[in-house]
Parts: C-alpha cells; structure tokens; sequence
C-alpha cells in the first residue's frame, strides 16, 4: 500500500461520513448515520493498516502521516459525540474538518521516510502519538461546539446540555492528554535516560495541558460564564495547535525528535 492509492480510500471515506452526517439531519434514527460512518472509518482504517504494513513501522513520522491520524479520529470523535449526545451537526463539523486535512494530504503529500531512528522504534512511540493524535481529534470537537456557541449565543435554547457535552469532551480529551504524556516520559526515559527534558515539544504540550486545566477549573467556579468558558476552550486549542503545529517552525525545535517533519 502506497500514498498512491490513499485517494481512493479517502473519496470513499469521505462519500460514506457525508451520506452519514447527512442522513442523520432526516431520520430520527441513529443507526444508518451510525453505520455509514463506521463505514468509513472502516475503509480509511485499511488504508492506515496497508501503509503500516507497507512502510513495516506505524505511520507516525511525518507531518502527512499525523495529519492521516487526525484524519481518521476526527470522525471517530464526531460518532462518539453524535451518538452519546445526539448532535447531529457534529458529524458535519468533524466531516468538513476531516476532509480539509484529507485534502491537504492529497495536494501536497509529505515525503515518507522508512528508516526510523532507533528511539523511535520504542513499543512505547506509537501508542504515546496515537493518544494525543485522539485527544487532538475529541479536543477539536470541543472546540467546534465552542465556535458554534459564541457564534449562535443568542439562538441556542439548550446551552446547559450544550456545555455539559463539552464539558465532558474536555474531560475525556484531557484524559487523553494526560495518558499520553505519561507514555511520552516513559518512551523519553528508555530512550534518552529522563523523563522530561523541556525540549520545545514538551514545554507546549505542558501549556496546553494547563490551559485545558484552566478551563476545568473556571467551569467549576459558582456563577461561571459560559461564553468565557468557551473563549478559554478555544484558547487553549490554540496552545493545542502551536503545540502540534507551530513547534515545527521554531529554530530551536529544528533537532527536536518531536517535530514530525520529513
């Protein structure tokens, strides 16, 4: 399986996750939006599975295989949501973002190298990206539904059930998070000898971390704002984003082992 053929597993992804969202606006059922959807995740997980097959290690080098990633859990966040909560624009949201990291792979593929460097060849490597890689995508989702409250504040006539899911997305993103740091300072201490060594990497995924804790805390404050609370959310995903993103522009992370550029 080669970066060749992810054109055709991704059309079909996205044709099977945009019958799906779309399909949920007109039945009141949730299991044929349910179904389509895994349908597609199914089929963009054989290619996951072909690349990694392929390539003979996890697909988590470079900056094109993490956006395949996120890719791929920004739907599974979108399903979980739509159907623990039943909001059935998430899977529209998630879709429409899904598709723009798709396209970005298409137009512009990262080159892929196959050699990894032997810290990178821990056990511990590809579980520690594949947690963040699915906090990024329930953290996303969040931060959709924060969007969508600042911009339609005043129509929303359900805020208290739109910010307890939010609030529990946040919860189990954090969650995530918090496990994948751990398996980073147990990957970092087989590696390299230490647990944390505030490389640019780890400094803002630190930020991030207590900027999701920021956010938890305020919520639990008497009388909190919910239109603050959704600013800081959406703050904090912009930590997210330096974190995953712009570190990758930092002279100082040039020699990190955590930018995922070819």
């Amino acid at each position: 399986m080669t970066w060749d053929s992810f054109i055709y597993f991704a059309v079909g992804a996205v044709l099977l996750w945009g019958s799906g969202a779309a399909l949920a606006y007109r039945s009141k059922h949730k299991l044929w939006p349910a179904w389509l959807t895994a349908a597609g995740l199914i089929l963009f997980s054989l290619f996951i599975a072909g690349l990694w097959i392929s390539l003979e290690r996890p697909p988590l080098r470079t900056m094109g295989e993490t956006r395949l990633w996120y890719s791929f859990f920004l739907p599974v966040a979108g399903l979980l949501t739509y159907l623990r909560w039943n909001y059935k624009w998430i899977l529209s949201f998630t879709t429409v973002l899904s598709t723009v990291f798709i396209i970005v792979n298409i137009v512009k593929p990262d080159i892929h190298n196959k050699v990894l460097m032997p810290a990178l060849q821990s056990p511990w490597f590809a579980p520690h990206v594949i947690i963040y890689m699915f906090s990024y995508a329930i953290l996303g989702a969040a931060t959709l539904v924060a969007i969508y409250y600042l911009a339609r504040e005043k129509k929303i006539t359900h805020k208290a059930r739109l910010m307890e899911m939010t609030d529990s997305m946040v919860y189990a993103g954090i969650a995530c998070i918090t496990l994948g740091m751990l398996m980073g300072a147990i990957w970092a201490k087989v590696a390299w000898g230490h647990y944390w060594s505030w490389d640019p990497k780890e400094t803002w995924a630190a930020a991030t971390w207590l900027g999701y804790l920021l956010y938890i805390h305020y919520r639990l404050k008497k009388n909190a704002s919910d239109k603050t609370s959704m600013i800081l959310l959406v703050l904090a995903f912009i930590l997210l984003q330096i974190c995953w993103y712009g570190v990758n522009y930092l002279p100082s992370a040039q020699q990190s082992i955590h930018t995922y550029s070819s």
